[in-house]
């Protein structure tokens, strides 16, 4: 039983270390290559886990060979196009110019309802609103609306900003704990918010959230304050 425990743990933290040594890339957007070598690895962790007659290197040295090998195709992808084209493709234009390129559907085996799923999935519901729309290698849509159905910013009505306007606001107490981090994104001191926590009544262990961008514009969001239970007559 402490043997089959051990086991997990460690193909476990294996895993782990093996997904964050191929990158960050690897957890959101896979690759054809990157994807074989997580269904490998999950299916080499599964067999070390479960039977307890295969030996434990049995399974290390085959991740760790997938994982060195997958490191190995990235840096030549990265140091090399025609690596890169090899290993994971190019992308296509299915939609070019507002029209649709029927053959590149074709061969890449897109389906008229696999291209509006995307279309939707990018709030797109009328394919004439469309210029251009690229399969990426990843087989995500990326897609370039007309000029008509693009929505309104502020650069199309001549309005400007600041640079502080172009900074989205980030956490500076997260669970009454000062990110200080946060505190030098926003260009702050440490006196600011101890007293700007202060005029507004709180202290910093009151504090479940608080946000704040450049502007010093700020926001607190106080622990909540569970009910005192009520007690009932008689007792």
């Amino acid at each position: 039983m402490y043997i089959v425990f051990f086991r997990v743990l460690l193909v476990y933290a294996l895993v782990i270390a093996s997904l964050r040594l191929m990158g960050k890339r690897q957890l959101g957007q896979l690759q054809p290559s990157e994807l074989v070598v997580t269904i490998l690895v999950s299916n080499i962790a599964t067999m070390s886990i479960e039977d307890v007659n295969v030996p434990l290197l049995g399974g290390i040295i085959p991740i760790l060979t997938l994982v060195s090998f997958d490191v190995v195709l990235s840096a030549l992808s990265l140091k090399f196009k025609a690596a890169r084209r090899l290993i994971s493709g190019t992308p296509r234009v299915i939609i070019r110019d507002g029209k649709v390129d029927q053959q590149e559907l074709k061969e890449l085996r897109f389906s008229i309802d696999d291209m509006m799923e995307q279309l939707r999935g990018n709030n797109i519901f009328d394919i004439r609103d469309v210029a251009f729309a690229i399969v990426e290698t990843t087989g995500q849509l990326s897609v370039y609306p007309k000029f008509d159905a693009q929505p309104l910013t502020a650069g199309m009505i001549g309005l400007s900003g600041t640079a502080a306007d172009d900074a989205p606001p980030v956490v500076i107490i997260s669970d009454g704990v000062v990110i200080d981090s946060g505190l030098q994104y926003c260009n702050l001191r440490y006196e600011w918010l101890e007293k700007t926590v202060t005029e507004n009544g709180y202290c910093t262990k009151d504090i479940f959230l608080m946000t704040c961008n450049r502007s010093a514009d700020y926001l607190i969001v106080p622990v909540q304050q569970h009910p005192p239970k009520r007690k009932e007559a008689g007792k």
